[in-house]
């Protein structure tokens, strides 16, 4: 323990959890059960309650995990990609209901003042790191500018370092190739996807601990279906679970159940310019929102029937602004802007029995402050390579009538900037508003405050000095293959760059593939960083229609090359317009099927990578999704 206080509260917290299993040991569906019970455990249960709840002295060699009592809280993190603050029916959005998820305000703390980045990466760093997420190394949400730098240390680490058993089930977005994927990041488990968006939310193709597999089901179920059997296995020991899940993000698909409630229904709130906003498209997303609802509700009950809610930090939040232009209290902005509308999210946190039930912090937070402050929950010294820009938030936490002194959330997307301080919003145009009066950004008072503005702006100066954001044109950084302890390394065609006259399926790379491969000068390359020698079985995912068989493809890599022939014919159609609600700006996919290359040897270093045709036998080569390395030594 860090200190006698800290001790002291942990005690305390562990006599708690004793006494509320011992009366939870009792709990039967019927008078006759309980009775049943009580004669034969009387004794016992008077004799057991009044040691344990008497209190705990400190034992010599005594640590956290002599007993499940004894142990540090779990955490569960549920992150909803695109949902807008306005998206629940706990802040007054009367379109849709969100009883599971506004449970987790009723019965924890609530933050009413919660900032993000606008999109999906940049926050994604913040919350795993502390810090402002240009630091780490994030300037883009494709092609490589997601990447969290490999030096930062995360979340995932800090807990695993103290016995965690840790896990991220969902959408990572944080880079793909390790030391960038979760494996490589704290996370003993990583099931989903690694890219900013999927082109299909039924059984799609996902990635196990970096191999290849197919989902099963809705996704958000199917994470769900994960996070439940982790919960299960790792019941008796602390555990982190992330649940980063993939929706409202468009493609906006979602079970018919949840569909058929809205796809009839009149709205009875909407934007503020009604006349831009896309009904079906909110539809669509809110019923979405009621899917990851539904299961949120899933997860709370598992921690009921576990006795493990008064052992779990659940914790709930968004990753940016709503994805279009719905309702969302009337703030100004959506996701991709520095207004209100695009950075505020929901934040709520249930501690059963340690945080007070509905408690209400209207202290400005920011996505930078849960990694020191869920350190500082389960007592875990936050030693990180690099120095946090987050705060402690335990103090407003778990104590009444806090003096806190005002700061500055900064808010910073695509050459834009804006600043929140606890009453005012200093936006990327150097306007000024009273946000305590004025939450749509509707009267500039940057005149009328003229010291107030300028000192905003010199700080929005020094901080954009300070954080160095990177861009395409500075970032320097490869794409990383053969890493010494991970067999798998995935160079997906995101990541690639085509030459010639071969076409990308869709302007959004994230879950595109490659086509119209129609001339042997034509070529596919990635900008490769080698970090260890070795031998390497490749696979290539592929399609080819049946008069296209016969074309060879060539991998090289300086002197080292692998060549081979497709013999095999799979021609499957584009899916994903079949579940859409709502026409999609992403690339539709296929079921792209793996060919072997063969091995190939790889030594440490830079340089190109480079996928080639030999011959082309009919028209065209075929289309090309991916390749796999898997390290053979």
């Amino acid at each position: 323990m860090k200190s006698s206080s800290n001790t002291i509260l942990f005690l305390a917290k562990s006599n708690l959890r004793k006494c509320r299993r011992i009366l939870h040991y009792f709990r039967d569906d019927t008078p006759q059960g309980f009775l049943s019970r009580f004669h034969r455990v009387f004794s016992w249960f008077l004799l057991t309650l009044i040691i344990s709840c008497k209190g705990d002295l400190p034992k010599k060699n005594n640590t956290m995990n002599d007993s499940r009592a004894d142990k540090r809280p779990n955490i569960i993190l549920i992150v909803a990609d695109d949902q807008g603050w306005g998206d629940l029916s706990f802040h007054g959005n009367t379109n849709l209901s969100t009883p599971n998820i506004d449970a987790l305000a009723k019965y924890g703390v609530s933050f009413e003042n919660f900032y993000v980045q606008p999109v999906c990466s940049p926050t994604r760093a913040e919350l795993m790191t502390g810090r402002h997420f240009p630091r780490t190394g994030v300037y883009s949400t494709s092609s490589g500018g997601e990447r969290m730098n490999y030096d930062e240390t995360t979340l995932a680490e800090l807990l695993k370092e103290v016995g965690y058993q840790t896990a991220a089930y969902g959408k990572w977005h944080s880079g793909m190739q390790p030391p960038y994927h979760p494996n490589s990041r704290g996370f003993d488990d990583f099931y989903g996807f690694a890219s900013g968006h999927w082109g299909n939310y039924f059984s799609p193709m996902l990635e196990h601990n970096g191999k290849i597999v197919k989902g099963n089901g809705f996704l958000v179920d199917d994470l769900t279906d994960h996070g439940l059997d982790f919960i299960e296995t790792n019941k008796e020991e602390p555990f982190f679970l992330y649940l980063p899940f993939n929706t409202p993000h468009s493609p906006m698909q979602v079970p018919d159940a949840y569909w058929n409630r809205f796809a009839d229904k009149e709205l009875k709130l909407y934007s503020e310019d009604r006349e831009t906003e896309d009904v079906t498209f909110t539809k669509a997303a809110l019923a979405m929102v009621e899917n990851i609802d539904y299961n949120v509700g899933r997860i709370t009950t598992k921690l009921r029937k576990l006795y493990l809610e008064d052992d779990t930090i659940v914790i709930y939040l968004t990753d940016n602004g709503p994805n279009s232009y719905r309702w969302n209290g009337g703030m100004r902005g959506r996701k991709g802007a520095t207004d209100e509308g695009g950075v505020r999210s929901p934040l709520y946190m249930q501690w059963t029995d340690f945080l007070e039930p509905g408690k209400k912090i209207n202290n400005i937070a920011a996505a930078i402050d849960l990694v020191p402050t869920l350190a500082s929950m389960v007592d875990v010294d936050p030693v990180t390579s690099k120095p946090m820009d987050g705060k402690n938030l335990t103090p407003l936490l778990f104590e009444k009538g806090m003096e806190w002194d005002d700061r500055i959330i900064f808010n910073h997307w695509n050459g834009k900037t804006s600043l929140r301080t606890q009453n005012y919003r200093l936006d990327d145009e150097n306007r000024l508003y009273d946000i305590s009066k004025d939450r749509g950004q509707k009267k500039d008072i940057s005149e009328q405050r003229p010291k107030l503005t300028d000192s905003l702006k010199k700080a929005k100066k020094d901080w954009l000095e300070a954080v160095k954001p990177l861009t395409a044109d500075t970032d320097e950084r490869s794409f990383t293959l053969g890493h010494p302890d991970f067999a798998y390394t995935q160079l997906p065609m995101r990541d690639a760059v085509a030459h010639g006259n071969i076409k990308r399926s869709n302007r959004h790379p994230n879950d595109t593939f490659f086509t119209n491969w129609k001339s042997t000068k034509d070529s596919i390359t990635w900008d490769v960083e080698v970090l260890a020698d070795g031998q390497f079985e490749v696979e290539l995912y592929y399609t080819c229609s049946e008069k296209n068989i016969g074309s060879v493809v060539e991998l090289s890599l300086d002197e080292s090359k692998i060549a081979k022939k497709i013999t095999e014919a799979h021609d499957p159609p584009l899916t994903g317009m079949e579940n859409d609600r709502s026409p999609r700006i992403e690339s539709y996919v296929k079921d792209f099927k793996p060919m072997n290359l063969g091995n190939m040897v790889l030594k440490k270093g830079k340089g190109l990578l480079t996928l080639k045709a030999l011959e082309i036998s009919g028209e065209e080569l075929g289309d090309v999704r991916l390749l796999m390395f898997r390290r053979m030594n």
